[in-house]
Formats: structure tokens, sequence, C-alpha cells
């Protein structure tokens, strides 16, 4: 078998309470970084510790620390070995994939991790009966496909699919796809292993305070070398402006998701490092075709009448790309010869074409988190604005991120939600495919139209057919009113001059490839 590679999809150019509950004065903090302690303020919290749970990218790097994916990607985004070691099909038809398996990787408990752990983790796992009233992992839907996972070995297994599953060693380096303990599940089970999570990760568990903070420490068996920085404590700041004043305090050395001009604000003071990245990530608008948004004239108007270039200057100095579609540019499933004008002509034109206008305006509610990623609340309060002016009136609701969630999957969303969509990989199916197949758990616009375009390309196997077709599953949402894209997201990332960061190209902060200096 070879490693497959993958062709770069991307040319990457281009609270004062809170604070005060981090505890730490500057001189602690300097006597930490000396003994190996880092601090990192981080904009959300895990909404559980099964990491196999949910699809929420805002925590992948969270969870990246304690599990290990089967595969993994390099900071440019190319797939490369992790746990698995050589993968390949093993067939014409694109139903069975082989894998083998490294043989020194040990959970955080001691135990040598294998082929059964990997078929429980995708397999057994996904398939066991949950309490009344609880929700399936999402796993149980994104590896539906799976007949049977045949351990050969210890270190070897075939995934079996009942049809040609094309993006699977996609997923199996993003959300969701982490290896988890079988032997822990069966001791403790599910609840057990919430409260005290192992995982093969570059740290082990030490403690956890919900909202608060979670400390870990380097796993000094982990299989591909300890992490340099043996001590790592991520505090939950969910306001911008005290992730702001922690580094900008020093009472943490890393602070991420920082609005854009506050982090061009700290970079200009001794003793710290800015950095603003464009990365794979999109914000879009979640639109449905609930209350005012009901008639696609409405909903081509709200388009029509965002300033995405002026959206990017306000709040991204410029850095963050318009995109037409909802994916981001360069990438192979985006149609780069599509474009979607800001013209309040058009939008009043449609409006007055269904009875409204800014004398009679259609009334509809824009959610949005509020430091989730840099700039949300504002973008969604300039966003509001630009809809009044052509008659559309938003009542702008904040919502926590695990709210979306929840919303989501009930089918509960109001007309427009503002979400930052992640897709390190790049592959379509992680952008339209899921964001708007009426028949994925992650679909707020439920449109019969979309899944007739989307359902042939999840089993087509020609790679240009297949990027072909999402290209224009792409244009058709937005021509008719079934997708928002808006800009290609930016990472924000603040940092003490003593520790020497690592960039990935899809936004992850992963401490186990940092060091102290």
């Amino acid at each position: 078998m070879t490693h497959p590679s993958r062709r770069q999809f991307m040319a990457m150019t281009g609270g004062t309470a809170a604070l005060m509950g981090l505890g730490l004065s500057p001189a602690a903090l300097a006597q930490a970084a000396a003994s190996g302690q880092l601090t990192m303020a981080y904009s959300s919290d895990v909404p559980t510790w099964d990491p196999n749970a949910r699809t929420l990218a805002a925590v992948q790097s969270l969870y990246k620390c304690l599990f290990d994916q089967p595969l993994d990607q390099s900071p440019a985004l190319e797939t490369i070995p992790a746990l698995i070691t050589e993968w390949g099909y093993q067939d014409d038809d694109g139903l069975e994939l082989a894998l083998s398996f490294r043989d020194d990787v040990l959970f955080h408990d001691g135990v040598p991790m294998t082929a059964e752990d990997f078929r429980f983790s995708f397999y057994e796992r996904p398939r066991m009966e949950v309490p009344d009233g609880q929700r399936r992992p999402d796993t149980a839907f994104l590896w539906r496909n799976v007949e049977d996972i045949e351990v050969i070995s210890p270190t070897e297994a075939v995934m079996k699919f009942t049809q040609p599953f094309p993006s699977a060693i996609s997923w199996l380096h993003f959300l969701a796809s982490f290896v988890v303990p079988k032997h822990v599940f069966e001791d403790v089970g599910l609840e057990g292993f919430q409260a005290r999570p192992i995982g093969t990760g570059p740290y082990r568990f030490v403690e956890y305070q919900p909202g608060s903070r979670v400390v870990m420490e380097a796993f000094a068996d982990y299989w591909n070398g300890a992490p340099a920085i043996p001590n790592l404590t991520v505090e939950f700041v969910r306001d911008a402006t005290a992730r702001v004043a922690a580094i900008e305090a020093r009472r943490v050395q890393v602070s991420v998701d920082l609005p854009i001009r506050e982090n061009e604000r700290l970079a200009a003071m001794p003793g710290l490092t800015g950095r603003v990245d464009p990365v794979a990530d999109v914000i879009l608008l979640q639109i449905t075709q609930n209350g005012g948004f009901e008639r696609p004239e409405v909903r081509l108007a709200a388009h029509h009448a965002i300033n995405k270039e002026a959206l990017s200057r306000a709040f991204y100095l410029g850095r963050a790309v318009p995109i037409a579609a909802p994916a981001a540019r360069g990438t192979p499933g985006y149609p780069e010869d599509f474009d979607f004008p800001f013209s309040e002509e058009r939008a009043l034109e449609l409006l007055a074409s269904v009875g409204h206008g800014p004398d009679n305006p259609v009334r509809v509610t824009l959610s949005t988190t509020n430091g989730f990623f840099p700039n949300d609340f504002d973008l969604s309060r300039a966003i509001a604005g630009m809809w009044e002016r052509v008659g559309i009136q938003a009542e702008v609701e904040v919502i926590e991120a695990s709210t979306y969630q929840e919303r989501l999957r009930a089918q509960e969303l109001m007309e427009a939600t503002i979400f930052q969509w992640g897709n390190s990989t790049g592959d379509p199916e992680m952008y339209g495919g899921y964001l708007l197949d009426p028949n994925a758990i992650f679909s707020a616009m439920k449109a019969p139209e979309m899944g007739e375009l989307i359902g042939p390309l999840l089993t087509e196997t020609d790679h240009e057919a297949r990027m072909a077709g999402y290209r224009h599953a792409h244009q058709f949402a937005v021509e008719n009113g079934f997708a928002i894209g808006l800009l290609q997201a930016t990472k924000s990332v603040v940092h003490t001059d003593d520790v020497a960061y690592a960039a990935w190209d899809n936004g992850w902060t992963l401490p186990a490839a940092w060091s102290l200096g």
C-alpha cells in the first residue's frame, strides 16, 4: 500500500470578571513558564469529553490534546500517517479500505491500542443504544455506511462499506473521528469515561472545571514523543474582551480568536507576537425557509444586501476573503468563475416584488454567537444594519455555540444564524455536502432540490466528476437562495515571545507542537 497524497487545496494569501478568574499574576505566570507551564485563553469549552459525540470544529484542537485520530494532517494540510501507518482500497469498487496500525501506541492508562479499539470507535460505539431523550453520537451518521470493520490482527483491519465512500480517508482526520479505549467504556461506561477521559494523545487529563478550565500534563509514553511543554492549562474565556485583557496583562501566554484590530494593537507591544492567518473555514449564514425567509425573493434580497468587502475591511482589516458560495476559495469545489454581487438596488427590487421594503419590512431573527470566533457579534449587527436599509428588520439574538448545535439537530434554527463552519480537509462534501444535503444532520436548509444534486455525489468515485458536481451544487444553492456565504475565515492568535508557536493552515491550535524558550 502507498500513502495517498492530496493536492494542496489552497493558496494561503490572501469582561473583567472573567479575567480575574484566571487567577495568575504576571510574575506567577513568568515563574510558571520557566517551569514548563503554559496557560492559554480559549474561546469555547467542550460540549462533552466524548470526542466522537459532536462535530464542533472550535473544540477540535482541545480534543487533539487528549486523543489521536487515525490519520492526521501536516501544517500544510497534507494527509499523513498517525495511528494508521498505511492505507488503501483493496478492491476496485471502493468498498474495502485496508488499514495498518502502529504497534507502539498506549492509552494513558498504559493499555496498548489495537485494531479492536479502532473497530469499537468507528463501528461498535456509533451503534450502541442510548438512554431515552439522548442522541446518538454524530459518528452514527458520519459512518452509517460502514457495514463492518474486520480485524485481521492487532495492527490490521479492513473497513467494509455498503456503498462507495470517497471521503472516508478525509473523515479519518476530520471532526469527531478519534480512537477511544474499548476497555474503558466496558469498565466504567460512557458516563465514567466522560468524567475522566482517556485517550492516546500527547497530553493526559488531570482536572476539569466545566466552563472554567481544563488542566493536562504531557504523556511521557506518547508514541510520537512527549510534548516539549509538560504542563498545559486551557482557560475557557468566552468573552473576547477578556481574552484580550488576559494576554495584555500577561495572565496567559497564548490567547486565540481575538478581534483583528486588537490583535494588531497587541502585536505592537514589546514581548508579544500576533498572527492573523487565513484558514480553510468559512463564515456563513445558516439560513432556513422559516418565518420571514420562507420566500426565495427575501432570501436572495438578504444576500444581495450584504456588502462583504465592507465587512472584511471593517472587522478583518481586509484579510477575510469574500466568498460567493459556501466553500473556501481555492478549494476544488468552489465555483471560481461565479459571483453574487452586492446590490442594494437588486435587493430592493426583489423585496418589492413580494410587497416589502423599508416602509414595510420583513421581520426575521438573526442568531449569533458572541466571541466564538473573531467579531461574530459585531459582524451580525453590521449585517442587520445592511438589511434594514433595504427592508429586512432583523432582531439580533445572542446564543451559545452549544445552542446552535442543539437547534440545528432539532431543526429549530431561526431564519438566519451566523456561524464559522469548519472544514480542515478542503473536501467539498464537508462544505455544501453537509450544509445543503437535506438528509444530513448538519443541514439547516432542507431543500429537496439540493438532495437530488448532492445525493449522487456522496458515492461518486470519479474525482473530477465529483468536484464538478459540487461546484454546480454550490452555485445552484446560492442562485436559489439556499445558501449565503460571507467570508473565508481567519485565525487570530497573540502569544508571548517565549512561545515557539506553530501554525496549521486549518486554524488548529496544538500546544503539543509548541515549545517554551
